[in-house]
């Protein structure tokens, strides 16, 4: 009897065991998503490039230009880049697409507003207001505009953007705002193919760039004749459909499609561009008393106030510093929590005249490093210890890093800084040199029997760097020890 009890708790085990052990792995499959279906034999990284834009689209206010995304290591790391140039009083209309995304700002500022679904109008024009709170309808009534929250940005931002999230965005600065934004079309928030899909609310906007070239080709495929503008997702329904749902005429109805709309995805603004949003200085001070001063109805205490970007171009916010090479700033979902959430992260280095970067690999992350000056020697190495890079890359070209490839950098002699886009919420790297690498956690004897070198040349390997990260060129080092 006993046994026949124990026999039985015995195969309950197993069953709940291999249960468990398969809800992990297929929770783990999800989580991993498309990327690992295509780096399944699919990966040709023998020689990576570094590249400039390929593609570009004009609209009246400024110019889009892509990388090609269907380049090989593009494909690999499962990403798509791309460029925007917003002249001032540019308004890039509002646009959501199939991946979550992360935006640099390299240059300029302005503003931006993020349509979450289902989060209250917090900002509220009162019937005092003056200058963008509200205009005179009908005989003494004033209109009161209220609308979901605005966030400010300017250089050195970094900005997060969920997939399927409506946002627009607006140069509200006397210089061209310039944005570099990367899609992860891998992360399992894309449900759709590999392909990049921008859908826009507003305009008549060409795609004839990267993100549109497969639609084209199966466009012509069809029969059909060659089309300048694709339009927005309002203009493929009836225009009865249209009246009837926002309960307007049909004249209106055809302004939402935008048909004779010819300004592109980036328009002009005539005069400012009136929103309610608080003043730059008191932007945060406003953002803590908010809190307790309207009604919550719990969603928005959590999606709705969630913080979408962060900062990281303020040397005081280094995480590593050298004074004489350099410094790195990251930003993941330690200080950016909504980046937990769409599985990314972001650095921003900075290289001093001929300083160099360590050797290195990521550890759990692909990386997409755009350079936004200077220059720098770069070398990547893969697995079979073949050399896919060693190039100089140069402000606005872009190279992708495969993970756990090691890559080192040297910077010109006018420096070299850098934003790296990481497919991890926390992506980590570990050194091969330095005070805190692989090597320097070995044991002597391991290395001197691992290079066939004595033990005193294995001391001297392990303990010849006392710097982690960023090193100081040895030619200047030298110079000033003569010096």
């Amino acid at each position: 009897m006993a046994k026949s009890s124990l026999l039985s708790g015995f195969f309950c085990f197993l069953v709940l065991f291999h249960c468990s052990v398969a809800y992990s792995g297929r929770q783990q499959r999800e989580q991993q998503g498309q990327r690992g279906q295509r780096q399944q034999g699919e990966c040709q990284l023998n020689n990576l490039n570094a590249q400039e834009p390929q593609h570009r689209i004009q609209a009246e206010a400024g110019v889009t230009e892509f990388w090609d995304y269907n380049d090989d290591q593009f494909q690999c790391a499962g990403v798509a880049a791309c460029r925007h140039i917003i002249q001032p009083r540019g308004l890039f209309l509002p646009t959501y697409t199939n991946a979550p995304h992360l935006i640099y700002i390299v240059q300029g500022r302005g503003f931006q507003g993020v349509m979450m679904s289902g989060c209250p109008e917090t900002f509220q024009s009162s019937q005092q207001s003056e200058g963008g709170g509200g205009r005179r309808e009908g005989a003494g009534q004033r209109f009161r505009d209220q609308h979901q929250k605005i966030r400010h940005f300017r250089e050195g931002d970094v900005i997060a953007i969920p997939a399927g999230v409506a946002h627009w965005c607006y140069n509200d600065g006397d210089s061209e705002l310039v944005v570099v934004t990367v899609e992860d079309l891998g992360n399992n928030q894309n449900q759709l193919d590999n392909n990049p899909r921008k859908f826009f609310l507003a305009g008549n906007p060409r795609q004839q760039g990267q993100g549109q070239q497969q639609q084209q080709r199966e466009f012509h495929r069809r029969g059909g004749r060659e089309e300048h503008n694709f339009g927005n997702v309002f203009s493929g329904f009836d225009t009865e459909v249209l009246a009837e749902a926002f309960g307007v005429d049909r004249e209106m109805a055809r302004k939402l499609q935008g048909q004779d709309d010819n300004r592109g995805h980036i328009i002009r603004v005539e005069g400012d561009l009136q929103v309610l949003r608080p003043p730059r200085s008191r932007e945060e001070q406003e953002q803590q008393e908010r809190g307790s001063e309207y009604h919550a109805n719990g969603l928005e205490e959590t999606i709705c106030s969630a913080r979408l970007h962060e900062n990281i171009n303020d040397p005081s916010r280094a995480d590593i510093f050298n004074p004489r090479a350099g410094r790195l700033t990251t930003v993941n979902g330690f200080n950016l929590p909504i980046l937990n959430f769409l599985r990314l992260s972001a650095e921003r280095g900075v290289l001093y005249r001929n300083a160099m970067m360590a050797p290195l690999w990521k550890i759990n992350a692909h990386a997409v490093l755009y350079a936004t000056r200077g220059e720098a020697q770069v070398q990547i190495v893969d697995h079979r210890g073949q050399s896919v890079f060693n190039d100089r890359i140069r402000e606005g070209q872009l190279v992708v890093i495969p993970q756990n490839f090691v890559v080192t950098k040297q910077a010109g002699n006018e420096g070299f800084e850098w934003v790296a886009f990481t497919t991890h919420e926390n992506a980590m790297f570990s050194t091969l040199a330095g005070r805190t690498s692989a090597l320097r956690a070995m044991p002597v004897d391991v290395l001197a029997n691992a290079y066939q070198m004595s033990r005193d040349e294995a001391r001297r390997l392990k303990l010849s760097k006392e710097e982690t990260v960023m090193m100081e060129s040895r030619s200047r080092s030298g110079r000033r020890d003569v010096a």
